[in-house]
């Protein structure tokens, strides 16, 4: 029964309507130091770490696995939620509208019809559920605010993009058994901006 270990990165040197891909300022690099030494606190022995490609990720992952001396494997589907626009203010007005409800009214913000992106935006969110159930061993995970949702949403059955708020480098715990996700730990909440 592998157990998962999702790390939201550490805080964001710009928000999401501001840059399309941020590293951590100096709150981030401490706090990405600080879920090292709680991570290593609960772990005997080093697992293997995965990262979303975006450089908050990345940025992230590098204390705890410079401390366990090995490369985190990178995995795009882990990332952030896909934006149906390139333009960062509308992205950032898209991202604020869909985290108020349902992945059903996410699908259904635009023309409420099937659209390429109505299918891209929940084969996404299928993706991170699939990369989860794949794992075969504990494994450390430094991932998104959406993504984790995504997980906890998927384990408790909950249909809301946003089922709760994990702060930065909170630790939130899953088990994989038989096919399914199953939430053992939430991790801390506050009230952070999404970035």
């Amino acid at each position: 029964m592998p157990r998962i270990y999702m790390i939201r990165h550490g805080k964001a040197a710009a928000g999401w309507d501001a840059d399309a891909d941020p590293g951590l300022d100096d709150l981030g690099r401490t706090q990405a130091e600080a879920a090292a030494d709680e991570i290593e606190k609960r772990i005997d022995a080093p697992l293997p770490v995965l990262s979303s490609p975006l450089r908050r990720c990345r940025e992230t992952a590098e204390p705890l696995s410079g401390r366990w001396g090995l490369q985190p494997q990178i995995e795009p589907r882990v990332a952030e939620v896909p934006s149906p626009v390139e333009d960062l203010r509308a992205r950032g007005e898209w991202l604020r509208s869909i985290m108020a409800g349902t992945w059903a009214d996410a699908v259904a913000a635009g023309d409420g019809k099937h659209t390429a992106y109505d299918s891209k935006l929940l084969a996404w969110r299928q993706s991170v559920v699939d990369a989860l159930l794949e794992l075969e061993s504990d494994t450390v995970i430094f991932s998104h605010f959406i993504a984790i949702n995504v997980a906890l949403g998927h384990a408790v059955e909950d249909p809301r993009v946003i089922c709760f708020k994990p702060d930065n480098c909170s630790v939130t715990v899953f088990e994989t058994a038989g096919g399914t996700l199953s939430l053992v730990e939430q991790g801390r909440e506050a009230d952070t901006k999404v970035n």
